[in-house]
C-alpha cells in the first residue's frame, strides 16, 4: 500500500474519462472487473477522523488519494482501499450518541422494527458496527435481547458501560460462523452506516446471510448515491467510505449471496439515506412496490450507464470555487469565522477546499474526545461549544450540514450579536437566525 506524505490540497480534474492510475488498474471490490473510470477526484487528504494532538502538530501526516472510481460492469462507485479498516477503526473518534437527532432516530427505529417483526424475549438482535450503544440501548427496555459487534475498543467500552452487550471485532463470514456456533443466529441484523465502510463487501454480505435465521431480516442504512449526486455531497467522500451505494447495486450484491431486497425506505438522515430490508431469497417475505419503484427511478437516472455519472465532478469543483469566493469576500471585510462541528465530512471539505486558520479561527464540537485536538490536515483547533459565546464570531460554518436544523435550533441565540450561519452543501447558503421562524 503506497503512503504519500503531502502538505496541501492537490485536487485534480475529475471528468469521467479514462483514469490515469499508478500501476495496473485496480479491480472492482464487488465484481472484480478492472476499474478505469473516474467518478470524482478530490486530491490528497488525511484520514478524516485522525484528529491531531497539540504535541504532534509538527509531525508529518499521511495523506492518501480521494480518487473515486465507478465500475463499468456493475456500476459500483468506490474508493480504493488505500488504508485498511484496522488502521481506521481500531481506535475511533466518532461517538453516535453526541447527535441528539441520531439517537432519536435509533429509538424510533427500535420501536418500529420490534412491532413490525414481532420481536420479543426469545428473539435476538445483532447490530454490526454498534458504536457506543446509541441504538441497542433501546432494545433493553423493550424486552428484546441484543448483541453489538463493534471494531473500535474505545467505543465498545462506552457501550459496555451502558450495559449493552458488545463484542469487539470486525464482522464478516468468519465472525458470523463463530456466532452461529455459539447458537447466536439472529432474527434481526442491523447495520447502520457500515455497508459503505467495508472493503470486502462480498464477505460482509455473505456473513449477514450466514447469521440470519431462515425467516430473519437484515436492515441496512447507508447514504444513498442518488442523494450524494443530486445534493452535490462530495464531502461525504472519505477514506472510511469504501463504497457509494445505489439500490440497484445493493440488490445485485444481495442476490449474489442468496439474499433478496424485500423493502426499502428513503430517509432524511445523513443528507438522504436508504434503509433496505434483506431476507433470504427463499423466505416468505414478498417484495414491496417500493423496491421496484426505487430501482426503476435509478434506471431512469442513468445508474446503469457510465454517462449517468459524468456530471458530478464538475459540480464539486464549482462548489469549491463558490465557497472559497464567499469566504475570501467575508475575510476581506474583516469578519471573523469559526466552524461548528468536526465531522469526517467536514475534514474532507476543509482539505479539498484548503480552508485553514486563514479562514476559520477554530471549530467547536460536542464530543469532548476532540477538544484540545486539531482537525487533520488543516490543523484547525477544536474547542467546546461554549467557545462560540466567548469569541462571538460573525459567521459560523456548519460542517455537519446534515444536522443544520438541529444546530441552528440549538445555537439560534447567536443572533443576539448578529452572527449568521454558513451552510456549504449543496451550495453556499447563509442563514440568519434572527430571521428564521421560532
Amino acid at each position: 500500500m503506497d503512503q504519500t506524505i503531502h502538505s496541501g490540497s492537490n485536487a485534480r480534474e475529475g471528468r469521467l474519462t479514462s483514469a490515469s492510475i499508478r500501476g495496473s488498474a485496480p479491480a472492482c471490490r464487488f465484481c472484480r472487473q478492472p476499474l478505469h473510470r473516474t467518478f470524482v477526484d478530490l486530491g490528497m487528504s488525511p484520514l478524516c477522523e485522525s484528529f491531531v494532538p497539540e504535541d504532534k502538530l509538527d509531525s508529518m501526516e499521511p495523506y492518501y488519494p480521494l480518487h473515486v472510481m465507478v465500475c463499468g460492469e456493475c456500476f459500483l462507485v468506490q474508493l480504493r482501499e488505500y488504508v485498511s479498516p484496522q488502521n481506521i477503526f481500531t481506535e475511533y473518534a466518532y461517538f453516535s450518541s453526541y447527535s441528539t437527532s441520531w439517537v432519536a432516530h435509533a429509538r424510533s427505529y427500535c420501536s418500529m422494527i420490534k412491532d413490525r417483526l414481532g420481536l420479543g424475549k426469545d428473539s435476538l438482535v445483532v447490530e454490526i458496527a454498534s458504536n457506543d450503544g446509541y441504538l441497542l440501548q433501546h432494545f433493553g427496555p423493550l424486552g428484546v435481547p441484543a448483541l453489538g459487534i463493534e471494531p473500535a475498543a474505545n467505543v465498545a467500552k462506552v457501550a459496555q458501560e451502558k450495559g449493552v452487550r458488545t463484542r469487539v471485532g470486525f464482522f464478516g463470514t468468519a465472525l458470523a460462523r463463530q456466532l452461529v456456533d455459539e447458537k447466536l443466529k439472529a432474527d434481526l441484523v442491523v447495520g447502520n452506516n457500515v455497508l459503505a465502510h467495508v472493503p470486502d463487501i462480498n464477505d460482509f454480505v455473505a456473513g449477514i446471510g450466514h447469521l440470519l435465521k431462515p425467516e430473519g431480516i437484515a436492515t441496512l442504512e447507508f447514504p444513498h448515491l442518488e442523494r450524494l449526486m443530486v445534493g452535490n455531497q462530495f464531502d461525504t467522500i472519505y477514506h472510511e467510505h469504501f463504497s457509494y451505494l445505489s439500490g440497484l447495486v445493493v440488490a445485485r450484491i444481495a442476490a449474489k449471496h442468496g439474499l433478496r431486497l424485500v423493502d426499502v425506505e428513503e430517509l432524511p438522515t445523513h443528507g438522504g439515506s436508504l434503509r433496505v430490508y434483506l431476507a433470504h431469497a427463499s423466505s416468505k417475505y414478498p417484495t414491496t412496490l417500493r423496491v421496484s419503484a426505487l430501482l426503476a427511478r435509478e434506471e431512469k437516472l442513468g445508474f446503469s450507464s457510465l454517462a449517468g455519472y459524468s456530471a458530478f465532478a464538475a459540480n464539486a469543483q464549482r462548489t469549491k470555487r463558490d465557497l472559497l469566493a464567499f469566504l475570501i469576500a467575508v475575510k476581506n471585510e474583516g469578519k471573523r469565522i469559526c466552524g461548528y462541528g468536526a465531522p469526517g465530512k467536514g475534514n474532507t471539505l476543509l482539505n479539498y477546499c484548503s480552508i485553514g486558520n486563514d479562514f476559520l479561527d477554530f471549530t467547536v464540537d460536542r464530543n469532548p474526545y476532540k477538544h484540545g485536538r486539531y482537525t487533520p490536515g488543516m490543523h484547525i483547533p477544536i474547542q467546546p461549544v461554549e467557545a462560540i459565546e466567548a469569541a462571538r464570531p460573525d459567521y459560523i460554518l456548519i460542517l455537519p450540514w446534515n444536522l443544520k436544523d438541529e444546530i441552528v435550533h440549538q445555537m439560534r441565540h447567536v443572533a443576539s450579536w448578529g452572527a449568521k450561519f454558513i451552510v456549504p452543501i449543496p451550495a453556499v447558503e447563509v442563514l440568519d437566525p434572527a430571521k428564521l421562524p421560532a
